[in-house]
């Protein structure tokens, strides 16, 4: 059986027009089985996020919030359909009833649990949303909950996906479905426990979801469609003069979304490099648009890139007793840190002191600090910049440099790594 795995992100069903343009991208591809993965709708995982927090934190608010995003998806749903009527808002509604019913209760549980009920609503109504109407234009849409397939563990905001599970399970339900010819339509972003709870696969995981799906099913291709050409040397928003890339080795993705680009998620890749499936970015604006290949037989040799990473921390971490970082200092802080699921990006060490590059999110840094200071001292330098340089030139890198205080700089082989302090405007010279 021939599958593609096409994903979708949030801005490109973020309103009736966007929706409607992925109907006609997928018009082209009627004829063919297709596994469609489909992430919230625009700013909806952001919104349920504040929902989250409002719930946990008992502002009161959390009603309200909600009620906003219930707002704006039956809005949508009303323009798209042209009735209030539709089959579509029975199952929309059904989704927003289950986030009723937790907000209903006192939060009991921990705040990574609770965020994995509440936020994974956006996957679903998304994808119910876009399975009806893709049923309304003719087209043969089976909607699929990717909690009956993706198995993960029971760490929340994170779970790691148990693949012999997964695959079972794809075999079982999914392919059956295929079978049947057509589109499959499911959520990126979410799973489930053995016992049944949602787990969330990490932020912007819905690539990842794409490729576990392309795994399973042993799919002949991957796309991931969005509003860009294809991969860029560097985030058009941020720089002029990027240029596309129309081929890019396995190898060379996994190092630019290791050191942060934002194009694909981290953990895409591994899986399609395990059964040598091509991935292809391509946008949504522009689907006629060759974009960009991902694969294995592709020359490297390639211009500067360069990827950059906010809400940075450095930590500078020295032994109490100044007594030298030794083997098993560097073993406890491992630990500590995949017990905390710290995002280390960077990493420098010295006779007495070790220095890691972390994403500052959530309460992560804090819970890491408490852990290891009985043993070390801690310094943290937040609000920082993790600038990174593929295939550096120096041109390049001065003109990365200008205006920011470089604090610590790596450099292995073709890749150079800065973490920077902008200099605010009024003391620069």
């Amino acid at each position: 059986m021939s599958l593609k795995v096409f994903k979708f992100g949030g801005a490109s069903v973020r309103d009736v027009e966007r929706i409607q343009n992925v109907a006609n991208i997928l018009e082209k591809y009627k004829g063919e089985n297709l596994v469609i993965v489909v992430s919230a709708m625009g700013k909806t995982t952001n919104a349920l996020e504040e929902v989250t927090k409002a719930y946990y934190k008992k502002t009161g608010k959390a009603q309200e919030l909600m009620e906003e995003v219930k707002q704006s998806h039956y809005r949508l749903m009303a323009e798209l359909f042209g009735s209030q009527t539709h089959e579509a808002f029975v199952e929309v509604n059904d989704i927003f009833v289950e986030a009723d019913w937790v907000l209903e209760d006192e939060p009991e549980d921990s705040y990574d649990y609770i965020y994995d009920q509440i936020v994974s609503l956006g996957e679903l109504v998304s994808t119910k949303i876009l399975a009806a109407y893709l049923r309304e234009r003719q087209l043969p849409a089976q909607w699929l909950d990717a909690r009956d397939v993706i198995l993960t563990d029971d760490i929340y905001r994170e779970g790691w996906v148990q693949w012999e599970e997964t695959q079972k399970r794809a075999d079982r339900v999914a392919k059956p479905m295929l079978e049947k010819g057509g589109f499959v339509v499911t959520q990126g972003f979410i799973g489930s426990t053995t016992e049944n709870t949602t787990t969330t696969l990490g932020r912007e995981g819905s690539d990842y979801t794409a490729a576990i799906f392309s795994y399973c099913l042993d799919a002949e291709s991957m796309s991931i469609w969005k509003d860009v050409p294809g991969v860029l040397t560097a985030d058009p928003r941020l720089f002029d003069n990027v240029t596309k890339l129309d081929e890019l080795s396995y190898r060379e993705a996994i190092e630019m979304t290791y050191y942060g680009a934002k194009v694909i998620h981290p953990k895409t890749i591994k899986p399609l490099q395990n059964k040598s499936i091509p991935l292809f970015v391509k946008s949504f604006i522009n689907p006629e648009g060759k974009g960009t290949m991902i694969a294995p037989d592709v020359e490297d040799n390639y211009p500067p890139m360069v990827a950059i990473e906010n809400n940075q921390a450095l930590l500078n971490i020295s032994t109490r007793d100044f007594s030298f970082v030794a083997e098993q200092h560097i073993s406890d802080l491992f630990n500590q840190i995949t017990a905390n699921r710290l995002h280390v990006n960077m990493m420098q060490n010295s006779a007495i002191s070790f220095r890691i590059c972390v994403t500052d999110q959530d309460d992560k840094v804090r819970d890491f600090t408490k852990a290891i200071e009985g043993k070390f001292k801690v310094r943290i330098e937040p609000n920082l910049e993790l600038i990174t340089v593929r295939h550096y030139n120096k041109q390049t890198l001065d003109d990365l440099r200008a205006d920011k205080v470089v604090l610590t700089e790596n450099k292995i082989r073709q890749t150079v790594q800065m973490v920077v302090k902008t200099i605010p405007p009024m003391t620069r010279k």
